[in-house]
């Protein structure tokens, strides 16, 4: 005999285990709950429609209630709110959201997937300001609907999150005039701040204002005023802080929360209830390389979730193995990805894990064809297992590819000795025989083996401040057409000729352009008995790229002469 089994949310989580659940079994009774007008939409997508990359607000929507019962024999209900849970009875109560009726709905086994709200403070003024936040369809075609109307074109988008971001770029693909505001130093936090440095370098080239360290202190009407007293003009605010998970149906029934205030979960995803489960944003989740509970809002882990759940419930065995935390984005030409750990979250979590980073920038693919272009990359090893931690990639070609390569990695417990030996597709167009990943390794290795010593870009001005020898061995050319003040140019073509000229009795840093020749050159004196010589990993693309951002907005003296980005 079939059970009855409900479930409450229609979005990834909720709608990818229902259709788990049907294929699972075609007895079962499956209803699914959804206060708003939509199932199963591209919650992901939404940003894209301010834009126009989505023409119609009606393609973000994949399937309909009548679609879902028609192909799949699912009950989803749109416009119903499950109000309370009866544990004892096992009874849900539910609301139209539309008509205000009300009723009850028995269940055998209950799936929460209510998502998460976007955090909207009780500023002083807030009632003046056009506020927005970006959840949902409605929220998205609300939002665009009102810009198109306004007076001027001035909208501010406030937290410098994915969402945030996103929100953005397609406001200003669209032609609007947009401020984005984060409090804390940086945008995107799965990036470290010298990676996001390029980041905010397209965002302040498109024209966006990019306000960071300074947070909203109060509304006015068509206006937002900062701590630092700045006043930005805005016909509209979109609010993209961050979201807080919905707890309050499992909290009013006696759900267990965990230490995160997210639902707790066992490694089935079932709560302190053993009839009641929970996926999704509204839950927390095991960090596979911190071993501490998280909460991550991604769709990838809500379906993963959202099947080992239906699987359970069927009496079949999936394995959790926690997660890493896997994401991508697009800013404007720019394309990121990240996964596993960065250097910020293991300072903030204090893991007392000893590592070492490989920072590269090569081309993406062979250098002749057309589109190739420089790719950004930074990976986190184990010291001194060579284990990988985590890698971050930017750039104008596919980065995901790359990520996706050491999130595999990282989930088979992968070393940076590994990464030398992986054998990947090749072609011109799509990347150079040795690809950025094999770099990767092997840098990592050497690093491992303490062949040579390195210091990253962002260690530069401190270097100058401190009069160190800077020797940049590229062609005088180069060197002329921009240079770290006070380098000395000694290009590798000439390094042994005049290595008389470099001292051995102080330290002495090497750079190029991206790090390649300095590495070669860092091995040539090394080879002649030099002992002091250091790498500039990143070299005067990565010194360019991580002070231009800082150099504009604070108007501080710049440590080069001209920049170079290419």
């Amino acid at each position: 005999m079939g059970r009855k089994i409900i479930i409450v949310g229609g979005v990834a989580g909720g709608a990818s285990a229902a259709a788990r659940l049907r294929r699972n079994s075609e007895e079962d009774q499956i209803i699914m709950f959804e206060r708003g007008p939509h199932v199963s939409f591209s919650n992901c997508s939404l940003p894209y429609h301010l834009s126009g990359t989505v023409k119609d607000v009606e393609d973000l929507v994949f399937m309909n209630p009548e679609l879902f019962l028609k192909q799949y024999n699912i009950d989803a209900r749109i416009y119903s709110e499950v109000t309370s849970i009866d544990r004892e009875n096992k009874i849900v109560k539910v609301k139209k959201t539309d008509s205000g009726e009300e009723y009850s709905e028995a269940y055998d086994k209950l799936i929460l997937s209510p998502g998460a709200s976007p955090i909207v403070p009780k500023l002083p003024g807030i009632e003046e300001a056009n506020i927005f936040t970006v959840r949902n369809v409605v929220d998205i075609d609300r939002l665009n609907k009102f810009i198109e109307q306004m007076a001027t074109k001035d909208v501010t988008v406030i937290g410098g999150g994915y969402v945030g971001v996103e929100v953005a770029e397609n406001l200003s693909e669209a032609g609007y005039n947009v401020t984005l505001i984060e409090a804390t130093n940086q945008i995107l936090r799965p990036f470290d701040y010298d990676m996001v440095q390029i980041f905010h370098k397209v965002l302040i080239d498109h024209d966006v204002n990019l306000i960071l360290g300074d947070r909203v202190n109060r509304f006015d009407k068509n206006k937002v005023i900062l701590s630092s007293g700045k006043t930005i003009h805005a016909n509209a605010v979109v609010m993209a802080i961050g979201v807080s998970p919905e707890t309050h149906l499992a909290k009013e029934s006696g759900l267990e929360l965990g230490q995160t205030g997210a639902i707790k979960v066992d490694n089935n995803y079932r709560t302190n209830d053993p009839d009641i489960y929970a996926i999704g944003d509204a839950i927390e989740v095991y960090h596979a390389l911190t071993g501490q509970v998280t909460k991550l809002s991604l769709a990838g882990p809500a379906l993963k979730q959202a099947r080992i759940v239906a699987d359970h419930i069927n009496h079949k065995s999936t394995p959790n193995k926690g997660y890493i935390g896997s994401s991508a984005i697009k800013v404007f030409e720019y394309n990121g990805a990240s996964t596993g750990l960065n250097e910020a979250l293991i300072k903030y979590l204090d893991l007392k894990i000893d590592y070492e980073v490989v920072s590269l920038i090569l081309p993406d693919k062979v250098g002749i064809m057309p589109d190739a272009a420089s790719m950004h990359f930074k990976l986190l090893f184990e010291v001194p297992t060579g284990r990988i931690l985590g890698a971050q990639a930017i750039g104008m070609g596919d980065v995901t590819k790359r990520i996706d390569i050491i999130a595999t990695a990282i989930k088979f417990n992968g070393t940076v000795e590994d990464l030398v030996d992986l054998e990947l597709s090749y072609a011109p167009p799509f990347s150079t025989a040795k690809d950025i990943v094999n770099y990767a390794g092997y840098v990592g290795s050497n690093l491992l083996n303490g062949d040579f010593k390195q210091v990253n870009v962002d260690k530069v001005r401190d270097l100058i401040n401190d009069n160190n020898t800077i020797i940049d061995v590229r062609e005088a050319y180069e060197f002329e057409l921009g240079h770290i003040k006070g380098a000395i140019n000694i290009p590798l073509s000439e390094l042994r000729d005049r290595v008389n000229e470099i001292p051995k009795d102080r330290p002495v840093y090497l750079h190029c352009r991206s790090g390649q020749r300095s590495y070669n050159a860092a091995l040539v004196l090394q080879n002649l008995g030099f002992t002091n010589v250091t790498n500039i990993t990143g070299s005067f693309l990565g010194v360019s790229l991580y002070e231009y951002y800082n150099d504009k907005v604070n108007e501080r003296d710049s440590i080069v002469t001209a920049y170079n980005f290419s």
